[in-house]
């Protein structure tokens, strides 16, 4: 734990990249095997499962550092981290206890086996024996909630430079559903033959956001234009007689959406298919029709009926058994619409068509009709473009519509988490019905620092009343809410939901009764939804 320890100080000491990676790489070279792979886990999101609750948690360490329970809580919020509040509230450790990562994590996981008081007894002499920035990371690992600001992009890089493996393998070689119970250092990294996972999908290739017109991206006969769909992001694996479906948080989804079993009748064995997963009733539905699909382990009839989905398919990754990835775009389109041609249509799988054009302008008037045609926007991709790992700027490129916007009043506020803790950052909003403000979205983010310290202020002198956390306000300030899309709702008051509602600008030049209504907001829903 201690070397881990020393990672992490390393890693939060620096804002610099460049220090990150060296301090991953030196770990990753040196480290046991056993403790490499778990900081790659952890990394990645392999947490282990959560061996104490969070309420015994504190319980517990207000006891053992000689503080009323109500002492504690109140020192939560002014660190944001209850790990981190606990590790500084303990007293100094009596003794230090030098086992390594592996061995905490498997004696937490022996946890879930003992009674409550052996848990305690454990745990507490565990906190005896760790320094503060152990006790931090032991904490983290007991609550499940292991999160320290090193994406899997920077993991990987780090490892490339400690291994001399490429980092695109690499990113391969990490996908997909292991865990450190079912592999090995030497097996996952090391290996001749690190993808022998038949379900193993491979890293998505993302795109950046088109900010400005896309004619500084040069001649448009150079690029392949198609919808940007608003469904979820899913890789289709047919290998070894079996279908496998990927979402791209790397969740396995093949029972949420049994559909895809009958692809193996109509796709050859070794392939992979990039697309949107859409419910699809004589076309694609809103985004809202698929959520009711989503989460879930076992479909209705009824609801394979009423919600069938398809994959708009957009890219084909393997073929055959071959990774068809670095060949360019329009190649491996050829041969998706080869495959598709010879589909037959109760198939569940849809070709993504191109949107031709020959001219930029030509192409910005086919991305204004996007929501007639139940999309965000358009998709830039350059005909001659590799099927990359990540996030890479240049060849990908999301050119989405301007959301919809609707002016709404604060009338509710509560307290961020993390280093915001001590802000109120998430809010509750309300749109006009005659004379009544009728609550219809929660919103979190958008505002800079200094607007968010400025409205904490106004929040503690103007609170009416108080429910738990949450803070009822004088309703007074106007903001400006973007959004992508509307659905109705039965389950909300206002009677619709808004799709990834955020803080667009805070409207103090606006006054209170010219904030929108609810009949704005359902004229919305007429024409969006």
């Amino acid at each position: 734990m201690k070397r881990f320890a020393r990672l992490f100080r390393e890693i939060d000491g620096s804002t610099k990249t460049t220090v990150k990676v060296a301090a991953l790489a030196s770990y990753f070279q040196d480290a046991p095997d056993d403790d490499r792979l778990w900081t790659i886990a952890l990394f990645s999101g392999r947490r282990p499962k959560r061996a104490i609750t969070t309420t015994r948690l504190r319980e517990w360490a207000a006891e053992k550092a000689g503080l009323p329970l109500w002492l504690l809580e109140e020192c939560y919020p002014a660190v944001g981290d209850l790990a981190e509040t606990i590790a500084l509230l303990l007293p100094e450790p009596d003794a230090a206890l030098d086992l390594s990562l592996t061995e905490w994590i498997n004696r937490l996981r022996d946890l879930a086996q003992q009674p409550e008081e052996t848990r305690k007894a454990i745990i507490l002499d565990a906190w005896d024996k760790l320094d503060t920035t152990e006790r931090f990371l032991f904490n983290k690992l007991i609550t499940g909630g292991f999160r320290i600001g090193v994406s899997q992009k920077l993991m990987t890089r780090a490892l490339s430079q400690a291994t001399g493996k490429p980092e695109a393998e690499l990113a391969h070689r990490l996908m997909g559903n292991w865990s450190p119970d079912d592999t090995n250092w030497h097996d996952l990294i090391e290996s001749e033959d690190g993808s022998t996972d038949d379900s193993r999908p491979y890293p998505f290739y993302l795109a950046y956001a088109l900010e400005d017109e896309p004619d500084a991206l040069g001649s448009p006969e150079d690029w392949h234009a198609e919808w940007k769909w608003d469904g979820i992001r899913g890789q289709l694996i047919l290998r070894g007689g079996e279908q496998y479906l990927w979402s791209r948080g790397e969740e396995l989804i093949t029972d949420t959406f049994p559909e895809f079993s009958r692809a193996k009748d109509f796709v050859p064995e070794g392939t992979v298919l990039d697309g949107e997963i859409l419910v699809w009733n004589d076309g694609p539905e809103p985004f809202n029709a698929l959520q009711k699909r989503l989460g879930r382990k076992t479909v209705s009839r009824k609801m394979l009926s009423d919600l069938p989905v398809v994959l708009y398919a957009y890219d084909l990754l393997e073929l055959a058994g071959d990774d068809m990835r670095q060949r360019p775009l329009e190649d491996r389109r050829a041969k998706l619409a080869t495959l598709f041609d010879q589909l037959p249509e109760e198939a569940p799988l849809r070709l993504s068509p191109r949107l031709p054009f020959a001219e930029w302008d030509e192409l910005g008037d086919i991305r204004k009709t996007a929501r007639d045609n139940r999309a965000e926007g358009l998709m830039l991709k350059r005909n001659d473009s590799p099927y990359l790992a990540g996030r890479k700027k240049g060849d990908w490129w999301k050119w989405k519509l301007a959301p919809l916007t609707i002016d709404a009043v604060m009338i509710y506020a509560q307290s961020g988490s993390g280093r915001r803790a001590n802000l109120f950052t998430d809010f509750t909003f309300a749109v006009w019905n005659g004379n009544d403000l009728v609550p219809f979205t929660k919103a979190y983010s958008g505002l800079s620092d200094e607007e968010f310290r400025k409205i904490t202020a106004w929040v503690r002198k103007n609170t009416q009343q108080r429910f738990g956390p949450v803070r009822q306000v004088t309703p007074e300030h106007v903001f400006e809410i973007a959004f992508e899309g509307i659905h109705a709702s039965p389950r909300h008051k206002s009677g619709v939901a808004l799709r990834f509602p955020r803080i667009s600008r805070w409207r103090q030049d606006k006054p209170l009764q010219e904030a929108n209504t609810l009949d704005d907001l359902k004229e919305m829903l007429a024409i969006y939804g």
